[in-house]
C-alpha cells in the first residue's frame, strides 16, 4: 500500500463556515477546484456523510499533459467520509485510469481553522498513487488554494 502523504497549507480570508459552503455547492466547486489549465464538472455530486461524487476535470490545452483517465481528462470518483460544519471534510476517491500507478484510494481532508480574521486551510493527501509526481501534485494543491482565495475573495 503506498503511505505517501502530500499537504498544502494556506490562510484565506474568509470564515471557515463559507469556504465550507463553497465545497459543498457543486456550482461553487467546479469553478474554485480544478488548478490552473483545467476546468471541471461534477457529474454526480451527494454532499453529505457516505454521500458519493464523480469530477471531471479537463486539461484545456490538450498537448501539455496527458490525462490519467483519458488525453485530456482526469475523472475521480469517491465519497465523503465525514463533514464537520466549518471545521473538516474528509473524502476518499480513485482516478478512473488503465494505469495502475494511479490506482487504490486516496483520502483527502481539509482542515477549517479560524485564524487572524480569516482560515488557514490545510489540505492532508493520504495515500496519494504513485503515478502522480510530488512536484506536479504540490503545485496542483497550491493552484486550487490559490483559486479558491480568489473565488472568495470576489465573494
Amino acid at each position: 500500500m503506498n503511505r505517501r502523504i502530500d499537504t498544502a497549507v494556506a490562510w484565506i480570508e474568509a470564515t471557515p463556515e463559507r469556504i465550507y459552503q463553497a465545497f459543498l455547492n457543486s456550482d461553487e466547486l467546479v469553478e474554485w477546484l480544478p488548478p490552473k489549465g483545467m476546468s471541471a464538472r461534477a457529474t454526480v455530486f451527494e454532499p453529505w456523510v457516505g454521500g458519493t461524487y464523480q469530477l471531471v476535470l479537463t486539461y484545456e490545452e490538450a498537448d501539455l499533459v496527458s490525462g490519467k483517465t483519458t488525453d485530456r481528462t482526469d475523472v475521480s470518483t469517491g465519497r465523503f467520509l465525514d463533514l464537520v460544519p466549518g471545521l473538516k471534510i474528509v473524502q476518499v476517491g480513485t482516478f478512473e485510469s488503465a494505469d495502475p500507478a494511479f490506482a487504490g484510494e486516496m483520502i483527502q481532508t481539509w482542515y477549517l481553522e479560524t485564524l487572524d480574521g480569516g482560515t488557514c486551510v490545510t489540505i492532508v493527501c493520504e495515500n496519494v498513487p504513485p503515478g502522480i509526481q510530488k512536484q506536479d501534485h504540490d503545485a496542483g494543491l497550491r493552484s486550487t488554494l490559490d483559486n479558491l482565495a480568489r473565488y472568495l475573495t470576489n465573494d
